[in-house]
């Protein structure tokens, strides 16, 4: 039975590159290497889902902010190698939260006003989480929290001005140094918003860190930093992300992952809507 690590090889072999390293992550096996004159990264995703479409996002991109693609298929996707490739997460772990979140401001501005592929799918098409949810029967999130979440989304979905395609999930974790490019995305999922709803995942992480999202003035500094570099409306971008941490947890509970009232994504809802109704 081919394993994903026998599809790497014999990707690698197709595509020309030598191998000199893999790696192994949740949800799909990386392999360092060479192709030509070129230092790449071949990444080989387990099962269909958004990161096996991510050729397709990141060539919409066109390099402009996100990691070029130098071949891409469904599930297979070859990248120019970033160097030394350190996250964003360093940053934050310094105390240069600020100086992070101006950084992610802008790769936000250089990934933003791109045609989605024509399959994208739409924050709205995301929303349908909440519905599956309340119909699983489900009791970990709070329903009233879920409730409330799943009805600001679904006026936050119709009422959209321009929309474009997103990262996804453009966070501290999927953004990387490269010695000549300077800061870029990685590990798009594609959906297709108003770029408000790409401040969500941003207000969530790192989750190491947890004073970052059960702050209300570290999230309110990030919130008006972002917005203001990017002239956005401040409280669509705050509503995005109250109901995007709920959603959040909704995709962990579905992926297996353990869902409890201290995670980081519940934390950081809890916090919002409290901040919203003491205002």
């Amino acid at each position: 039975m081919e394993t994903v690590v026998d599809r790497l090889r014999a990707k690698a072999a197709e595509w020309k590159v030598t191998l000199e390293e893999t790696r192994e992550t949740a949800t799909s096996v990386l392999g360092f290497g060479i192709r030509g004159d070129a230092r790449v990264v071949l990444k080989v995703t387990k099962q269909e889902g958004d990161e096996s479409h991510s050729g397709k996002v990141l060539r919409a991109f066109g390099g402009d902010g996100a990691v070029r693609v130098d071949e891409s298929e469904t599930g297979a996707v070859l990248l120019e190698r970033l160097e030394p490739g350190d996250d964003l997460v360093s940053l934050v772990r310094r105390g240069e939260d600020e100086a992070a979140t101006e950084i992610l401001a802008e790769v936000i501005a250089k990934l933003a006003h791109h045609e989605a592929p024509s399959e994208s799918p739409t924050v709205g098409d995301w929303g349908h989480g909440f519905d599956r949810y309340l119909n699983s029967g489900d009791q970990r999130i709070p329903q009233d929290l879920v409730h409330q979440a799943h009805e600001l989304f679904q006026n936050l979905a119709s009422t959209q001005r321009k929309t474009m395609l997103l990262h996804g999930d453009l966070q501290h974790y999927n953004v990387l140094f490269d010695q000549h490019r300077g800061w870029v995305a990685i590990d798009p999922k594609g959906v297709v918003g108003e770029l408000e709803y790409e401040i969500g995942a941003i207000l969530r992480n790192p989750v190491e860190l947890r004073e970052y999202y059960i702050t209300p003035e570290i999230i309110s500094r990030r919130l008006r930093s972002l917005t203001l570099s990017l002239n956005l409306d401040y409280s669509r971008a705050f509503n995005w992300s109250f109901a995007q941490a709920v959603l959040s947890a909704i995709w962990d509970i579905e992926d297996g992952h353990p869902v409890d009232r201290d995670h980081p994504s519940l934390l950081l809802a809890e916090t919002l809507w409290t901040t919203k109704n003491t205002k």
